[in-house]
């Protein structure tokens, strides 16, 4: 079998975020302000800090302004909720995230209801679910996005393939499952949502045209999972003690990559595939919400 196609997030964001660049530099030319993006976190847990550290320099790559609001991991619920309605009510903030996951004294879906859909980029909102359901115009989920825009960006027909999906999280493969179920490109798949109560697990992932690994659990996905010619996406970012590394770790996707990637029609790596795109996608979400207000 000829290699697989590497499908590069970090290459196709680079595309996208040059786009926005050269877009947002002809608004300024004509006397616009950029968009802004705010970003809430809470605590400093280590994972949440360089998620919010690549959004923000994300920000400044595409001419973007970018505000972080840091609160105490003692923070209470009630004070969180605050500061979300203070961004919902600031005229320069185009859209905003709270990063997860919060401490376990919050509620996150209390959090996440609270947030104003027209700035609510991270697309969780249940307005903004609701209308991707129905296929209105909405702010799509960052990662399932970024994963339909890394497809469609490297010419992959999705019509009439059987897609599953390992892991239904809303933030991941319950949207995804519903963006590759509906008409379009990517899209009009037959999707299989497998979860930790599918039976016959293995059976399933060897049925799929395109593999989608959401589990968060590091090389799950196996060679003997994997039909030959089918395509994988990997959206786990586990991050595995390696005292090699100056981090002290290494990011480790939900695919054995090195076993299965020989199998594969095309396939994403770990890190610099879906991580990526995940962050353009914010960027289009918050390039979006400036343009609707």
């Amino acid at each position: 079998m000829p290699s697989p196609l590497l499908l590069d997030g970090k290459q196709i964001a680079a595309q996208i975020r040059k786009e926005l660049k050269a877009a947002n530099a002809l608004r300024i030319s004509i006397g616009q302000r950029p968009p802004l993006l705010a970003a809430v976190l809470v605590g400093n847990d280590g994972g949440s800090e360089s998620y919010v550290a690549h959004k923000i320099k994300a920000c400044a790559d595409v001419g973007f302004e970018s505000r972080l609001l840091r609160c105490s991991s003692a923070i209470s619920q009630s004070e969180l909720l605050s500061v979300v309605h203070g961004l919902n009510q600031d005229e320069q903030v185009d859209g905003f995230i709270v990063q997860l996951p919060l401490p376990e004294h919050i509620d996150e879906q209390v959090i996440n209801l609270a947030i104003d859909p027209s700035k609510d980029v991270d697309g969780f909102h249940p307005v903004n679910i609701g209308r991707m359901a129905l296929g209105l115009p909405s702010y799509l989920p960052a990662t399932p996005a970024g994963i339909c825009e890394l497809l469609r960006r490297n010419g992959i027909t999705t019509s009439g393939m059987h897609a599953v999906i390992l892991g239904r999280s809303h933030i991941v493969g319950s949207p995804l499952a519903q963006l590759l179920a509906r008409p379009g490109e990517p899209g009009n798949c037959t999707v299989t949502l497998c979860h930790s109560k599918t039976v016959g697990l293995r059976d399933h992932c060897l049925r799929a045209d395109l593999l989608v690994a959401a589990l968060g659990k590091p090389g799950f996905v196996k060679a003997d999972m994997v039909k030959p010619g089918a395509i994988v996406v990997d959206v786990g970012t586990t991050r595995v003690a390696d005292p090699s590394r100056p981090s002290g770790f290494v990011l480790r996707g939900d695919v054995a990559f090195d076993e299965v990637a020989p199998l594969c029609k095309a396939i994403t790596p770990v890190p610099g595939g879906v991580g990526p795109m995940t962050i353009a996608s914010l960027l289009t979400n918050t390039c979006q919400a400036f343009l609707h207000r």
